[in-house]
């Protein structure tokens, strides 16, 4: 998902920070007010793709499960959305594909939460899972919707803030899933039992530890 999305997300940032012309065009169609991606934005995407990049790889290199492979939930969003893209890519502008680019990188942040979500439901546990990443992503997705939402309060259209609807609908659905891990791991879960662990440490307890009493010469005579 995250390699996907924000490959999109790049391309995205990139048309609409650099290309005259897809400025001009969102111009036109928004009573002359400019696009509210900023640099930030921009270096935001790219960060974020080197470093999916990164993880993406490792998973071809680090062990694994042998039967891992993608869902059929995942397998089905990615060939629809890649269909989608060739066919306005084809029939429409420049414009609207790139802005239908927004919308596959806006579908993945929507659809990537929900597996996790609901593995801590099943479990009814969050152990083995760590929230201080959620913690980081929430106060992202609140900074960033609070800067869309300034930027285009400065501008004196606060309508503008849908004008960028993957950096909107990223931060609600960050700031909602988030609040839902939240109350996951502290309120509904909070026990932090590990059975494996807790198996892991017995068998650990159980060895000989070499040099005992035990297991020395002198403990035997």
């Amino acid at each position: 998902y995250n390699v996907y999305g924000f490959a999109c997300y790049a391309i995205f940032n990139t048309a609409f920070y650099f290309s005259k012309s897809i400025g001009d065009e969102y111009a036109r169609r928004n009573n002359g007010h400019k696009n509210l991606v900023r640099f930030n934005d921009l270096f935001f995407s790219y960060h974020a793709l080197a470093l999916s990049l990164v993880t993406f790889t490792q998973s071809f290199y680090y062990k694994r499960s042998p039967t891992q492979e993608s869902s059929f939930i995942v397998r089905t969003f990615f060939y629809l959305t890649l269909l989608g893209l060739v066919l306005v890519s084809t029939m429409s502008s420049v414009y609207n594909t790139v802005y239908f680019l927004s919308f596959i990188k806006l579908g993945c942040s929507m659809v990537k939460y929900v597996p996790q979500a609901w593995l801590n439901y099943r479990r009814k546990s969050t152990v083995g899972w760590s929230i201080h990443n959620i913690i980081l992503d929430f106060a992202g997705g609140i900074l960033s919707f609070t800067q869309l939402i300034l930027d285009a309060a400065r501008s004196g259209n606060i309508a503008e803030a849908l004008g960028n609807p993957v950096k909107f609908g990223m931060g609600l659905a960050s700031i909602g899933f988030d609040l839902i891990f939240l109350t996951q791991h502290y309120v509904l879960y909070t026990d932090r039992y590990d059975p494996l662990k807790f198996e892991a440490q017995l068998r650990f307890q159980s060895m000989p530890l070499y040099g005992s009493v035990e297991n020395s010469d002198a403990g035997s005579i």
